[in-house]
This record gives C-alpha cells, structure tokens and sequence, in this order.
C-alpha cells in the first residue's frame, strides 16, 4: 500500500502527507514587519549550522530566503513565520509556515520553575511537544511561561524564551545549557557590562529588572511562582528602546 494520510476523514496531498510524517529536523521563527526580520542573518546561521550538526550537509540559503517570500506571498508585508528543514523522503527539506504576527502586550509575566532540561538544548528542534506541555500545565496553574531548571534550581531557559536580568548594571544571562536564542543575541550588542553565570531562581528576587526574550520581543517578569519581582520602568525601557531600534534586514 502506497503512503496516504487524512485530515479528519478527508484525504490529503503527498505535500500535507510529508509534512504530517515529519518529525526529525529543526527550525526558527522569526516576526516580519513590512517585509524585514530583525537578525535575518543570526535566523539563517541558525539553520545552517543545525543542519550541518543533524543532517551534515550544508543549507542551501537561498532556500531558506526563498521559502519566506513564498509564504509571504506578493501581498504579505506583517506576519509570524516559521522555516523548517525536516526530513521528508531521506532528505532534508525545507519548510515554511505564517500565520498573523504576534504582539507583546508588554503587561509583566508570571513564571513558574519547572524541573526539566532539553535534550541537545542548543538545537531549536522541529518537535516541540514537551515545551508545548509545560506551557500548557503552567497556564493552567495561572503563569505565562515555565522556567526550566535543575533538581537545585539552576535556571538555563524558558520554554520558548531566554531570561536576562540586570543586576547593578550589569546585564546577567544564566551560565548553563540553552538555546542561545535570536534576540538573547541581538541583547547581547548592547552596550552595557554582560556575563554569564551560573543563576538559580532563589537569586531572582535580588535582581534590579528580570525579563524574558525570543522572536517575539522582549517583556518584563513580574513574579516567578509566588515570589514577586523588582520591576525597573527605566531599565526596561533601556532594552526595548535598543531591542525596538534595530533595523530589520530585508527579505527583497
């Protein structure tokens, strides 16, 4: 029998078929506003060098670049997108998807520690159900994100976020295995003191600002479990004042 699949009883096409069937690969999302990304650039390194590590081939970037403006379509200026290489067939393939663009309510968010860690954490892995589970189980409890953490309480991310904190003007980033993500590093070009280390949640409440960041911006943390936070105005404005200042490199 020749590969079929359906959609609730309603047959699909080969494409739909491969797509169902993927489950090896990785991908990134990005926010395009009037046809740019910011760190257009960081998105693709990001792919290439993912695909090297699991598939070890190279990316074809105008793939990449073009499966955008595909999805994009002539008309699509604002959107949420999604690029996937996932492997379909015994290749690599790449993937896209958009749906409307997301926008922070910038209102400070509620985490909530998880013990748990991403297996190959430097990898945004295609299949992301146990992230999508624990932000389901969080949400449930009344919080915005999980925090994932050691037995001890070392923080390394969030589910589908990076945390930074200022502490005495200096920007901290957790020392510990993570996705190293797009907007972690265009953070990372500002210009104030920054380090690594090793950050436990206990530590959060002696921090002067705690936010969150990924493709979606950049949004303070107002209180992790029962624990509320300091909460800083100037300073985040500093950080989304610079994230909100980088030019978008364009996709045309």
């Amino acid at each position: 029998m020749m590969g079929r699949a359906v959609i609730e009883g309603r047959p699909v096409g080969a494409d739909a078929h491969a797509a169902l069937e993927a489950r090896y690969g990785h991908f990134t999302a990005m926010q395009v506003r009037d046809r740019r990304v910011r760190g257009l650039d960081l998105h693709v390194q990001r792919l290439e060098s993912a695909n090297l590590e699991l598939f070890g081939v190279a990316l074809d970037r105008a793939a990449v670049l073009g499966s955008i403006r595909a999805v994009l379509g002539d008309d699509g200026r604002d959107a949420s997108v999604r690029v996937y290489v996932v492997e379909s067939g015994g290749r690599p393939v790449v993937m896209a998807a958009a749906k409307p663009p997301f926008h922070l309510s910038g209102r400070p968010q509620s985490v909530k520690p998880v013990v748990y860690q991403r297996y190959l954490p430097h990898i945004k892995q295609a299949a992301g159900f146990p992230q999508a589970h624990l932000i389901r189980q969080v949400a449930r409890e009344g919080f915005d994100e999980a925090l994932l953490t050691t037995e001890d309480g070392l923080i390394s991310e969030g589910a589908i976020t990076n945390l930074g904190g200022f502490a005495g003007g200096r920007l901290i980033w957790p020392d510990a295995p993570m996705l190293r993500g797009i907007t972690m590093g265009l953070l990372r070009r500002m210009d104030v003191p920054q380090e690594r280390r090793p950050l436990k949640v206990s530590a959060l409440p002696d921090l002067d600002q705690v936010f969150l960041c990924n493709s979606r911006g950049v949004v303070p943390v107002g209180r992790v479990g029962d624990v509320e936070l300091r909460q800083d105005v100037g300073l985040m404005a500093s950080v989304i004042g610079f994230y909100d200042g980088i030019a978008g490199d364009p996709l045309d």
